[in-house]
């Protein structure tokens, strides 16, 4: 555990008001400690444990969405306006859906008359709507659902709230 956490034994030991021999000797297996020594070691590597990273803490609070009835030319604008590569498709403020530019290339090279496929409208294209979590689900649990998709939308009492996408997850290592 000490390890984990990037501690010293000298660090632990400062920490937790025991001798870092005591710390060496326990680790080493040497020693059987009384049980108000361990639960001093134990309450400071609890204390010093980082807490990983929720959704509030890495999301985008500015949520640029899309409505169903509006057209893919007006989506494919703003996802240039807003140098994004996908988008929420909302219907009242609720998320119904998505839109993505893969979609829409993917649509032109099939043939599709571009000037009809501007006008028509984003309902007739979109796709599944992003996974919705709430704001404390944590790093490890949103990385497993990028893996499997482009965004996930956080919602709180049913508003959303955020989103986060493969980039916000590297701006973490900017930080």
């Amino acid at each position: 555990m000490r390890e984990k956490q990037g501690l010293t034994q000298t660090e632990l030991a400062k920490k937790s008001g025991v001798s870092q021999s005591l710390i060496a000797r326990l680790e080493a297996g040497t020693v059987d400690p009384r049980y108000s020594k361990v639960e001093k070691i134990l309450a400071a590597l609890e204390k010093t444990k980082k807490q990983e990273p929720n959704a509030k803490e890495i999301m985008t609070k500015k949520v640029v969405g899309v409505e169903v009835d509006d057209t893919i030319e007006q989506a494919a604008a703003k996802m240039k306006k807003h140098n994004v590569s996908q988008l929420p498709v909302l219907k009242n403020g609720k998320p119904v859906g998505s839109i993505s530019e893969k979609l829409i290339i993917e649509e032109i090279a099939k043939g599709a008359d571009t000037k009809n496929l501007s006008k028509s409208l984003v309902i007739e294209h979109m796709e599944p709507q992003f996974p919705t979590v709430n704001p404390t689900t944590t790093l490890s649990v949103l990385t497993a659902l990028l893996e499997h998709g482009n965004a996930v939308i956080i919602q709180e009492k049913e508003e959303v709230v955020g989103i986060i996408t493969n980039s916000d997850l590297l701006k973490m290592i900017h930080k």
